[in-house]
């Protein structure tokens, strides 16, 4: 997801006992945000009509899963506001007891299941969604029909189960089915394939999508409304982008460098786009810039028609990136919970800048990168709800997408890329996609790959940046010996100590020291909160750079004036 609106709503103890602290609280802490269940969702059918005027839907799911637990007799699914009018046994007919809550339904099944059988649920149920599902009435200007009424899904966090009964969090993956009936004239676009398009007698039109494979619930997605599909192809993968009719031209304005993408994406991880169609469709009144949903990107109009001036035409760039991005960082290999929010939404964004690096060179990608420590450090100073990447203060709501797990988020897998190398870099983000394909993740699973693809221990790496919040805040004082020659540099970290921030933070700054005679590069190694290094030089130093190449850009440095003494 792309949270181009929510950012602008946004306000913009020693080393060991650091490590120690938050080591112990990585390894207490990281099952607390998982969630456990009994069963293992296969497969979802979902049957879908509405009535416009009442904004309600009314739905007929088959939900097919297989216990993971003997005597398996009941189980319970989200179901938020949801009014059930049935629930069977499917195939066979059997009417089930049920209980519903308001939350949660709970089903007792007619008999105990083992592991390996297969049971097929049929709910049939109406709402009127608060979330989930989202009615748009049509925008008229002086009688003139602007745009048609829409209808279209929000599933991120946890918003499925407003309209269908699910296992609705990241850590469960299905196939799905969604049948859509919708209005002569209408358009639906889905997850997956289109199978069927059906006109009915009473003049509506039913729309027949597959999804064969497995994703998580929160990326399950519909858009009804009257559109136009421009086509184009990557590869053999067919790739639609849905606008409204008389808006074709935004097309190559805001979708023109798609196939790029494409190209970059599989050069860089090494992996083929790992589905069969790629749609993108604009939406109105959209509350994020574009949201994920696999096969099936959902944009905001706004955003997308922003593209028509040339000053914004690179934030659109961005946001298609990003959202194709996800195909492999969210929809591919998916957080396994949301306190790992930043292994989708970091990599997206530090996809950006990858892909603009391959397009417009280092320059600009490393312009991208300080764009986003920088909104992150700023955002950080002021913010009363700071975490860490690693985010203990996650929930289910809009707090989760914030300028820590997007912006911080790739600006530290920036420095991961500079600490390990290129080479390795990109060795081990195939490891780990590869190992983890259409499955769940946990920040653990990154840092293995890093270890094993590089052969260094990162443990100090991801303490600090991942499960350590804040930044590095460095005062540089300097004196020159002008009688020996030495440059003496007294660094201290001046961040605020608390629970979260680490009080030092380990940093192999390299630094650029420039005399009369030549230019020397140093490395400093840091590990203290404060720390002196003496340099030999052939002359008084004219100019010291810090940091030079960008490699650690989530700091803030003051360096005081030079100090001569003879």
């Amino acid at each position: 997801m792309k949270i181009l609106k929510i950012l602008s709503r946004a306000s913009l103890v020693s080393l060991a006992a650091f490590v120690l602290i938050v080591s112990h609280s990585a390894q207490t802490i990281k099952n607390q945000f998982n969630r456990s269940s009994n069963f293992d969702v296969q497969h979802y059918v979902l049957r879908i009509s509405f009535d416009r005027a009442a904004k309600k839907i009314f739905g007929d799911t088959t939900v097919q899963l297989k216990p993971t637990v003997n005597d398996f007799k009941s189980f319970e699914l989200d179901a938020k506001d949801l009014n059930f009018e049935s629930v069977i046994l499917d195939n066979e007919n059997k009417t089930l007891r049920f209980r519903a809550d308001g939350e949660k339904v709970v089903v007792e099944l007619d008999k105990n299941y083992a592991p390996g059988d297969s049971i097929a649920v049929r709910f049939k149920y109406s709402a009127t969604p608060k979330k989930g599902v989202y009615f748009v009435d049509e925008l008229k200007e002086d009688g003139k029909l602007l745009r048609a009424a829409q209808i279209w899904t929000q599933g991120e966090p946890q918003e499925a189960r407003h309209w269908f009964p699910s296992f609705d969090f990241p850590s469960d993956k299905a196939t799905t089915e969604q049948i859509i009936t919708a209005e002569s004239g209408e358009t639906v676009i889905a997850n997956g394939n289109l199978i069927k398009r059906t006109e009915n007698a009473d003049g509506t039109v039913t729309f027949h999508y597959k999804m064969d494979v497995p994703y998580s619930t929160y990326l399950t997605s519909f858009v009804v409304g009257k559109y136009v599909k421009v086509t184009d192809k990557y590869k053999t993968i067919p790739l639609g982008f849905y606008v409204y009719p008389g808006k074709e031209s935004i097309v190559a304005q805001a979708y023109g460098r798609t196939k790029d993408m494409f190209r970059v994406m599989e050069e860089l991880t090494k992996i083929d786009f790992p589905y069969n169609k790629y749609d993108q469709t604009i939406v109105a009144n959209f509350n994020f810039g574009g949201m994920e949903n696999v096969t099936a990107t959902t944009m905001a109009d706004t955003e997308i028609f922003a593209a028509s001036f040339n000053f914004a035409r690179g934030g659109v760039e961005d946001l298609v990136s990003h959202e194709l991005a996800h195909s492999w960082f969210g929809n591919l290999v998916t957080t396994k919970n949301w306190a790992n929010l930043w292994l989708n939404e970091g990599f997206a964004t530090f996809m950006e800048a990858a892909y603009r690096e391959k397009m417009y060179g280092r320059a600009d990608y490393l312009r991208k990168i300080r764009s986003d420590a920088q909104q992150f450090i700023v955002d950080d100073a002021v913010n009363k709800n700071r975490h860490a990447l690693y985010n203990q203060l996650a929930r289910a709501d809009d707090s989760l997408f914030d300028t820590t797990t997007y912006q911080k988020g790739g600006a530290v897998i920036h420095t991961l890329r500079e600490t390990v190398g290129d080479q390795i870099f990109w060795k081990a983000i195939n490891v780990y996609l590869n190992r983890h394909k259409f499955a769940n993740v946990e920040t653990a699973d990154l840092q293995r790959a890093m270890e094993e693809t590089s052969g260094k221990k990162l443990d100090w790496f991801f303490d600090q940046w991942i499960y350590g919040a804040g930044s590095p805040k460095l005062e540089i004082k300097q004196t020159y010996n002008a009688t020996d020659k030495t440059l003496n540099l007294s660094v201290a970290q001046t961040q605020n100590r608390d629970d979260i921030t680490p009080e030092v933070f380990v940093l192999p700054l390299e630094i650029e020291i420039k005399t009369p005679s030549g230019t020397k590069a140093e490395t400093l190694d840091i590990k203290k909160r404060v720390e002196n290094f003496s340099i030999k030089l052939n002359a008084k130093p004219t100019e010291i750079k810090i940091d030079k190449l960008d490699k650690i850009p989530i700091k803030t440095v003051q360096i005081k004036p030079l100090v001569t003494i003879k």
